[in-house]
């Protein structure tokens, strides 16, 4: 917090990286990844409760190279690392770009909690390097597989592991429709099956 509001006086610039386990109360350098992201903040919003929120976009990668300081705040010398994505023409990244994206298409039909403006996001990204970050930072995995994506260095193996993340949690959401549809077919034939039963149990009264 302490470098947040001295950084958002100045040029809102800041590294940011990710612990290694979200239990640790009080992290040193060996408790954070290496590979991060340089990020702009947008907005410090100070909450009534006393909670500082801050909105960042990110920029682009970074390696801690040399710790500096860890009190009042973290400092380190670090290198930015450049993007490396083949340029639009070849064939085999054009495919799989293609595949990302209809991949991405089908987890968005298949999960109702997504925001509709997430479609709109999606469908007005052009860069191919933006889309698989943009992806990247969406997508349901754990902090380590996300850590991964961001840390390789070729832009075709981040990539192509983001499809395999992707491919998986398809088939997890379609699970998870087949259960939800399965367990609902099965309480409507419960309650026709109630019904009936009650019907049947009104015409034997009747009867006698």
């Amino acid at each position: 917090i302490k470098l947040v509001k001295k950084i958002y006086k100045q040029d809102r610039i800041i590294g940011v990286v990710t612990q290694k386990n979200i239990k640790t109360d009080d992290p040193g350098f060996n408790d954070l990844y290496r590979v991060g992201t340089v990020a702009h903040i947008i907005k410090m919003l100070v909450l009534p409760d006393g909670n500082t929120t801050i909105i960042i976009r990110g920029k682009k990668r970074f390696e801690i190279q040399e710790e500096l300081q860890s009190n009042p705040y973290f400092t380190a010398k670090v290198r930015t690392l450049e993007e490396n994505f083949p340029k639009k023409g070849n064939k085999k990244t054009s495919a799989l770009i293609s595949s990302i994206q209809e991949t991405a298409q089908k987890i968005l039909k298949l999960n109702p909690e997504i925001p509709k403006e997430a479609q709109v996001a999606l469908n007005n990204i052009e860069s191919p390097s933006f889309l698989i970050h943009f992806l990247s930072s969406n997508i349901s995995a754990d902090v380590s597989d996300k850590q991964k994506l961001l840390e390789l260095q070729d832009g075709v193996d981040r990539a192509t592991l983001l499809l395999e993340y992707m491919l998986k949690e398809v088939k997890m959401l379609e699970l998870k429709q087949e259960i939800h549809t399965k367990v609902s077919t099965d309480i409507d034939q419960q309650q026709r099956d109630f019904y009936l039963r009650q019907q049947i149990k009104v015409l034997q009264d009747e009867l006698g």
